[in-house]
């Protein structure tokens, strides 16, 4: 069941989105050297490493890390790339990964392919059994603020709590948040 609605609901929203996206390609083109996507291998579901896109926010000279472990993270942003992050509209592409099965709408952030701390210790409590989401629980209770070892435990927490019920909560949450930009430190 949960497969179908994340597939609908992608659907709707890559319909709904269409038109703001394409125009969202365009500024990054037009404001920054490089594609307008950036593509990152991530940890899917069974630690399964699944390629990801997202539109750019970030110069083509970042080094490949999480953002929180850059120095200043601030002097990488593209012109438009603090405004993308923190609206999250360069999360739009991701919904091609909800379509084909990769992620889920809601579920824990997918962890960079270098992350091995958050990946190991997501392991040992079994949220890689879990398909990786658009949004999460742990997304709304701080996001870039968390330290992995809190992360994780959310991450957990959403995976017993799992439910219909729970998912349009994380999701109602995550609109307020975003409205908000609570949580957003780069």
């Amino acid at each position: 069941m949960k497969r179908f609605l994340d597939f609908s609901l992608g659907l709707l929203a890559s319909l709904l989105f269409f038109i703001p996206f394409l125009i969202l390609i365009v500024l990054v083109k037009l404001t920054s050297k490089g594609p307008a996507l950036y593509w990152s291998n991530r940890v899917g579901r069974y630690n399964h490493l699944f390629s990801m896109p997202k539109l750019r926010t970030m110069r083509v000279d970042t080094p490949v890390v999480a953002t929180h472990l850059l120095t200043n993270p601030d002097q990488f942003l593209t012109p438009i790339g603090g405004f993308l992050r923190k609206s999250s509209l360069d999360e739009i592409p991701q919904l091609w990964c909800i379509l084909r099965g990769d992620m889920s709408i809601v579920g824990p952030r997918p962890a960079l392919f270098n992350q091995q701390n958050l990946i190991d210790m997501r392991t040992e409590k079994g949220v890689h059994e879990i398909r990786p989401g658009l949004t999460g629980w742990a997304q709304i209770n701080g996001r870039d603020e968390l330290p992995i070892d809190q992360k994780v435990k959310l991450d957990l927490d959403y995976l017993q709590r799992q439910s219909l019920a729970f998912d349009i909560k994380v999701i109602a949450l995550t609109v307020l948040k975003v409205v908000r930009r609570d949580g957003i430190t780069h």
